[in-house]
């Protein structure tokens, strides 16, 4: 969670000192608060949303609920995460589904928002719930736009309705949902034109297709990367065209985080999705509960295990599992434990997802290598089966060809085989802890412990 770290650093930091008193008073809340603020104000957080949010906090913070509760350091991290999650909107907002198919949804916003990679992505994401959306290409002023949505389109298997740009957008979207309607598509997703500064132009003619289409969401999508600029952007198309709803887009990049911090409190509009990568799946739900747990150092435990069971089929678990007991993993075995992590996301932000790994000193020492874990993928590939299966065989001449035939070199190949013999050694280790004996194997204490040195191959230390 990059767009965060440099609040949630500072945070965690205050709230540390207040979690370990056994006592405070107003004096202490105060101190805190004041160090809230800073962070916040830091982050490109909007000034009267900080005001409010941090006297809100205050308020709670000196009342009864804490100052004589047993626990009071730990009431008011509560207490601040109840206000984050408040913020941020509270319950997670769903996208409004029509009671008659098909759903319109329109998807507006300014040039280079990333609407039309949005578009793709929404388009894909409703797929994996079932539905049959008809991706749209409403913006005639851009022809690119309208290529890119084709490919975009191609590549992801979803149907894109274009009739190029002599026809006005307002017709397209008409008959874009008439098509929907006859070939039994249940979603139409419009990509309509930006332009590089909100004018009246270009909000009349969104006005002109919400007249006539009346669609159900009005979804604005934004970069999360403009910052005070996105929550700009916001108020004034709600203004206009009184939206349902927020995208935010680049919330994987290093900005400060503010509009994602602003929106709700400013707009009244809920962020419903975020853009979290440049991958086609990397859009999802946004959850207020679950961000303002990242940013308090609590991790996001219920989204990586979301991500697992989306991506990880449950009877190659089991098969693994036995694999590890009877010491039986081998290299193609963990070629494919690899790939299946690797559908999961990039690596840093699943680690980032567990509790209190943001401020692990191991952690900070660590550089996690996907390029690393592209050379371990070439090695094993260039490998026949049996070497996969009996990594033993291994002889120098054998190490040659597979360093050659991968574009790695020998020794490369070596501290894979170093690594991967490690691995198994300490995931059959784990395996023993898990036996009816107790820690280790047999029963007997520490044999089940793993021996220092282990690092998977892709970290660098």
């Amino acid at each position: 969670m990059a767009m965060f770290e440099g609040l949630a650093d500072k945070l965690q930091d205050t709230l540390k000192k207040l979690r370990g008193k056994g006592k405070i008073d107003e004096a202490d809340v105060t101190a805190a608060m004041r160090e809230v603020r800073l962070a916040l104000l830091a982050a490109d957080v909007n000034l009267k949303v900080v005001k409010d949010f941090v006297g809100r906090v205050k308020e709670r913070a000196v009342g009864q609920e804490v100052l004589a509760s047993l626990t009071p350091g730990q009431q008011v991290v509560k207490v601040v995460y109840d206000e984050l999650v408040a913020l941020m909107g509270g319950d997670t907002a769903r996208i409004n589904l029509a009671s008659r198919p098909p759903t319109v949804i329109m998807l507006v916003g300014l040039q280079g928002a990333g609407k039309t990679t949005t578009a793709a992505k929404l388009g894909l994401f409703l797929r994996k719930q079932g539905r049959r959306p008809l991706l749209v290409a409403c913006d005639v002023y851009r022809p690119a736009a309208i290529k890119q949505l084709e490919v975009l389109g191609e590549q992801l298997d979803l149907p894109v309705f274009n009739l190029g740009t002599e026809v006005s957008p307002v017709d397209i979207a008409v008959k874009a949902i008439a098509e929907a309607d006859s070939q039994g598509r249940d979603v139409v997703v419009l990509d309509t034109a930006g332009r590089l500064h909100i004018n009246e132009e270009l909000m009349d003619e969104l006005r002109a297709i919400k007249v006539r289409v009346k669609p159900q969401e009005i979804l604005l999508v934004v970069d999360a990367m403009t910052g005070q600029d996105a929550v700009n952007v916001a108020a004034a198309f709600n203004r206009d065209l009184e939206i349902n709803g927020v995208v935010l887009t680049k919330l994987d990049g290093d900005a400060r985080g503010g509009a994602a911090l602003s929106i709700k409190a400013v707009t009244g509009c809920p962020i419903k999705l975020a853009g979290v990568g440049e991958k086609a799946d990397a859009l999802e739900p946004f959850h207020p509960d679950r961000m303002a747990s990242r940013i308090l150092g609590m991790g996001d435990v219920l989204t990586l295990i979301e991500k697992a069971q989306a991506a990880v089929d449950a009877d190659t678990i089991r098969e693994m599992e036995m694999k590890i007991r009877k010491a039986d993993f081998n290299l193609e075995d963990f070629l494919a434990q690899m790939q299946q992590m690797k559908k999961m996301g990039p690596m840093d932000q699943l680690l980032g997802m567990l509790p209190g790994m943001n401020k692990m000193k191991a952690l900070k020492d660590v550089e996690i290598d996907e390029k690393e874990m592209k050379h371990i993928e070439a090695i094993i590939l260039s490998m026949t089966p049996e070497e996969r299966r009996n990594p033993q065989v291994l002889k120098d001449s054998r190490k040659r060809r597979i360093a050659k035939g991968s574009g790695t070199s020998v020794q490369k190949v070596n501290q894979l085989i170093k690594n991967f013999e490690q691995t198994r050694k300490l995931m059959k280790q784990f395996a023993d802890f898990r036996g009816p004996k107790g820690p280790g194997k047999g029963g007997s204490k520490g044999k089940g412990k793993a021996k220092g040195g282990f690092r998977l191959p892709f970290f660098k230390v």
